[in-house]
């Protein structure tokens, strides 16, 4: 592993563990060349999944990506950074464990707003404007207006 401040190919392992829900190694690295200590983190990648965007474009599925979008719907939101992190992981294996190696955007965004639907009603909404393109209040209120089960007139 590349040492992150000095970039020297040459790192050491001093401590290994799972992290909360065994979905990934912890490693606690040292680097001799800098004496600098960081963390990575080890998952196991089941396949390699290309994304295909609306525009027909693919791109290399990016879990971080994955997360920065669902931590930017949770932004200030009352949820434990665990359950957060569970939500991810079992977003992941689902789009792994598909069997495809090519998946439509549209299915991971549907997929993450039926987490974030079951998790956190704002955050559903903050995703699914942006998602879904959201232009004017009045698209906040048709949507909301759905999830009450109460249309708006």
């Amino acid at each position: 592993m590349r040492c992150p401040f000095c970039s020297n190919d040459d790192t050491q392992v001093k401590d290994s563990r799972p992290n909360e829900d065994a979905s990934a190694i912890r490693r606690r690295r040292y680097c001799p060349a800098c004496g600098a200590r960081f963390t990575t983190f080890e998952r196991v990648q089941l396949r390699d999944i290309t994304i295909i965007k609306k525009s027909g474009r693919r791109v290399p599925f990016d879990r971080d990506k994955l997360a920065r979008s669902i931590y930017t719907a949770m932004r200030k939101r009352p949820v434990e950074p665990e359950r957060l992190e569970r939500l991810i992981t079992g977003l992941v294996r689902r789009l792994e464990s598909m069997g495809e190696s090519e998946i439509p955007s549209d299915l991971v965004g549907e997929l993450v707003m039926e987490g974030l639907a079951s998790l956190d009603q704002v955050a559903y909404v903050r995703f699914a404007s942006v998602y879904r393109n959201f232009r004017e209040a009045k698209d906040f209120e048709e949507f909301v207006g759905r999830l009450s089960g109460s249309p708006r007139d």
